[in-house]
C-alpha cells in the first residue's frame, strides 16, 4: 500500500481527526528521549478503545503494515522510535481511570494514563501507588509496563510488575486477551501478563491495566549522608537494613553534587565533602524509629564510614534533600551526556563500579565520569560528559568504544545491560552480554506466536 492509501484507510479505522500526517507531528511522535535515530513515520494514529486498537493490528496483519506503539515517549532505549515509515500508535486519547474498587485497592486505567495521574488518584483515595520517576509527569501507563519501570522506589515496593493485578491486550495476531482477571490467586497455568510487561510492545498492544494499590507511607523522612569510600554504601545499607525498611537507598558521587550545586536552586546538604553520597528514605512513624536511625547514624561515623550526614525535620525539608539527587539529569544535561542504564547484584555494586571507572580513566583520562542510580537494587547510572571542544561525532565514536568495555564487565559480573530502560535499538546488540543464545532463541518463539507477521515494533530486542 501507498503512504496515502495507508492513511485514508486508517481513517476508517478511529474517529476522524485522529490521524496526524504533518511533518512536526510525525517528528514529534515518531521518536523518544533517544537522539540516534531519525524519525520517520507514515502516520500518527489515535485509537480511543480496545476494539479500534484491534481494528488497527488486523488491518495491519491484512495490509503488512508495521506498528509502533507511543505512550509518553520518555524512553532511553529507542523503543517507542518509528525510524522505518511504520505507523505510530499513540495513547494519548485512550487515557481514563475507568473503574476503582476501595475493597480491592485496585484502580482500572487505560494504557495512556499518565503516571502522575494515577499517582494523584490514589493519593485522592487516601491510598498509594509507589512506582516512581523522574518522567512520572509524563510517561504513561502501557509504557511504564512495556519496560517494567522501576524508578526510585524498588529496594522497598519493588518493579511495574509487581504492581499488575490484571491486563487487556491486543496481540500481534489481533486478539484480545482479558489475563489474570485482577485475581489475587490464580494458578491455572502460564501467567501471560508478564510476557507483555516487559515486552516493549513487540507482542501485542497493552490497552487497560488494573493496578493495585497500598496504603500511604507515614512521615517519609531523608538521610543524606556523605561516605568515605564507596563500599561504604554497602556497610551502610547492610546496618540500616538490620532495623529500618528503608523506601528508598539512593546514591551520587562528589561529581555529581557539584554539579546539582553549580546548576543552582539546591543547597548543599552539609560543609563537608565526600567522594559519595547516599539518601536514604525511611518512614519514621514513631519517635522509637527516628531515635534508631540516629544510633544507627552515629555507629556509621563510629565505624569511619560516614564522614557527615543530615536529617530531615520537615516534608519541605525530605523534598529539598530529594532535590540533590533528582536534579543530577538536568544539570548535566548541558554537557551531552553519555548515558549507560545498567545493574549487577547489589553486593556487587562497588567492584563494578571501580572496574568501569579504571577502564574508562585508562584510555579517556579527559572523560568526567558521573556516577549516581538506585544502589539499592543495584542499578547504576553510568553518565560521560563531553570534553570541552571535543567534536560530538568523536565524543560519540568514543563512546561506542566505551560501551564494548563496559558491556564486556557487565557480562562478567552477570549483570544487566538494562536495568529499567529495555532493549529496544540502542541495547540491541548488546543483548547477548545478557542473555545466552539459547534464551534469545526462546524469545523469538514466544515473538513468533504472539506476532507471526512481525508487524508489531519491528527490529525491537532483536531483529
Amino acid at each position: 500500500m501507498t503512504a496515502d492509501q495507508i492513511v485514508a484507510a486508517l481513517k476508517t479505522l478511529v474517529d476522524q481527526g485522529k490521524v496526524l500526517t504533518d511533518p512536526d507531528d510525525l517528528n514529534n511522535y515518531g521518536k523518544d528521549w533517544t537522539k540516534i535515530y531519525a524519525p520517520s513515520p507514515v502516520a500518527i494514529v489515535f485509537p480511543k478503545t480496545t476494539a479500534q486498537v484491534q481494528a488497527l493490528v488486523q488491518f495491519a496483519n491484512e495490509n503488512q503494515v508495521a506498528l509502533v506503539p507511543s505512550g509518553g515517549r520518555t524512553g532511553l532505549s529507542a523503543g517507542a522510535v518509528a525510524a522505518n515509515g511504520e505507523v505510530v500508535v499513540a495513547f494519548d486519547y485512550m487515557n481514563q481511570i475507568v473503574d476503582f474498587s476501595a475493597s480491592d485497592r485496585t484502580v482500572r486505567c487505560q494504557a495512556g494514563v499518565i503516571t502522575e495521574q494515577l499517582q494523584t488518584f490514589a493519593e485522592d483515595n487516601d491510598l498509594y501507588y509507589p512506582v516512581d520517576f523522574a518522567s512520572a509527569g509524563s510517561s504513561q501507563l502501557g509504557g511504564n509496563l512495556s519496560t517494567n519501570a522501576g524508578g526510585i522506589k524498588v529496594i522497598r515496593y519493588g518493579m511495574s510488575r509487581d504492581w499488575v493485578a490484571g491486563l487487556t491486550v491486543v496481540t500481534g495476531k489481533g486478539d484480545i486477551l482479558e489475563l489474570n482477571k485482577d485475581l489475587e490467586k490464580n494458578n491455572t497455568g502460564y501467567d501471560l501478563r508478564h510476557l507483555f510487561i516487559g515486552a516493549e510492545g513487540t507482542l501485542g498492544f497493552i490497552t487497560e491495566a488494573t493496578m493495585k494499590l497500598t496504603r500511604k507511607p507515614d512521615n517519609l523522612t531523608v538521610l543524606v549522608l556523605g561516605l568515605g569510600d564507596l563500599t561504604n554504601t554497602m556497610d551502610v545499607l547492610q546496618t540500616f537494613q538490620k532495623q529500618i525498611d528503608l523506601t528508598a537507598y539512593e546514591f551520587f558521587s562528589h561529581e555529581a553534587m557539584q554539579h546539582v550545586l553549580a546548576h543552582g536552586q539546591v543547597q548543599a546538604p552539609f560543609e563537608t565533602e565526600a567522594p559519595y553520597y547516599a539518601l536514604l528514605e525511611f518512614e519514621a512513624v514513631s519517635d522509637q524509629v527516628m531515635d534508631d536511625a540516629m544510633t544507627l547514624f552515629e555507629q556509621c561515623v563510629e565505624s569511619g564510614w560516614v564522614l557527615d550526614g543530615v536529617i530531615s525535620q520537615s516534608e519541605t525539608q525530605a523534598n529539598n534533600l530529594w532535590q540533590l539527587r533528582e536534579r543530577i539529569s538536568e544539570s548535566i544535561a548541558p554537557r551531552t551526556p553519555y548515558k549507560n542504564d545498567i545493574s549487577v547484584v547489589v553486593s556487587k555494586v562497588p567492584g563494578f563500579l571501580q572496574e568501569i571507572d579504571a577502564v574508562v580513566n585508562e584510555h579517556y583520562p579527559d572523560f568526567e565520569i558521573i556516577w549516581f542510580g538506585h544502589i539499592g537494587d543495584g542499578n547504576l547510572h553510568l553518565n560521560i560528559l563531553k570534553p570541552e571542544g571535543m567534536a560530538n561525532e568523536d565524543f560519540f565514536e568514543k563512546c561506542q568504544q566505551v560501551n564494548k568495555w563496559v558491556f564486556e564487565i557487565v557480562e562478567r559480573y552477570q549483570g544487566s545491560v538494562s536495568a529499567e530502560h529495555g532493549v529496544g535499538m540502542t541495547k540491541k546488540p548488546y543483548l547477548h552480554y545478557t542473555r545466552s543464545e539459547t534464551e534469545i532463541a526462546y524469545l523469538r518463539g514466544i515473538k513468533q506466536v504472539f506476532d507471526p507477521n512481525g508487524i508489531i515494533n519491528p527490529g525491537k530486542i532483536f531483529d
